[in-house]
């Protein structure tokens, strides 16, 4: 059984004991064995860990981890402390001084991030090395579907963001009349100028949080 330590644990107790769960812990259990799969198996639920459910403030849903050496470690978008930050992240750290004036980090490493109030999860939680989106048939689909859908039903409202049209098509899961959702296309290079840029996501979350009497995210991770 599965122990994330937080208030997760009795969240997520229905996914963890479903039939869906089971075979993607006995697929796992293969790849790990057999195959490089990132992230370590001990920080596949690393968003869980650093974010409580109660906690949550803002949910970044990513795709699936990244699947060079090194990178993924559990958060979306994040890589491990003095790995260098993929395209991607380079920009959304360019967005962000472009939204609130704040300088992009040394670091790529998230976790100031998820431990802000910020969930920081993947659709697809593993994944081969080299081959992206290599475990997205496992089940981890139907098991994040599952947690939006709880993070959805929590009374205190909460902002999704959606980069891309992956992230986008889960806007069906989500409760509008009590959550607030940003959106845009994906910061990857291939689309970060058709409307991410400019897209204000980090101010935008901020001020539907501050109109519901919810503090808002620092989003400055140098501090």
């Amino acid at each position: 059984m599965i122990n994330i330590g937080n208030s997760w644990d009795s969240v997520l107790a229905p996914l963890f004991e479903s039939e869906n769960y089971r075979n993607i812990r006995a697929f796992l259990k293969k790849e790990y064995s057999s195959k490089i799969v990132y992230p370590s198996m001990y920080d596949i639920f690393n968003a869980f860990k650093e974010t409580p459910y109660e906690k949550v403030k803002a949910v970044i849903l990513g795709q699936d981890p990244y699947h060079e050496p090194h990178q993924a470690h559990g958060l979306s978008f994040s890589v491990k402390e003095g790995v260098e930050p993929p395209p991607s992240l380079v920009n959304i750290f360019k967005e962000l001084k472009n939204d609130l004036g704040i300088d992009p980090p040394e670091s790529g490493d998230l976790t100031k991030w998820a431990q802000r109030g910020v969930l920081l999860l993947n659709a697809t939680l593993t994944v081969r090395q080299g081959q992206a989106n290599s475990h997205r048939n496992c089940g981890w689909t139907e098991f994040t579907d599952g947690v939006i859908k709880k993070l959805s039903e929590r009374k205190e409202p909460m902002v999704f963001i959606l980069w891309g049209g992956y992230a986008r098509s889960k806007k069906s899961l989500i409760d509008t009349n009590r959550h607030f959702i940003v959106e845009s296309v994906h910061p990857s290079p291939l689309s970060c100028y058709n409307g991410f840029f400019g897209s204000k996501p980090f101010s935008k979350t901020n001020a539907f949080l501050v109109k519901c009497g919810i503090p808002p995210i620092d989003w400055d991770l140098s501090r």
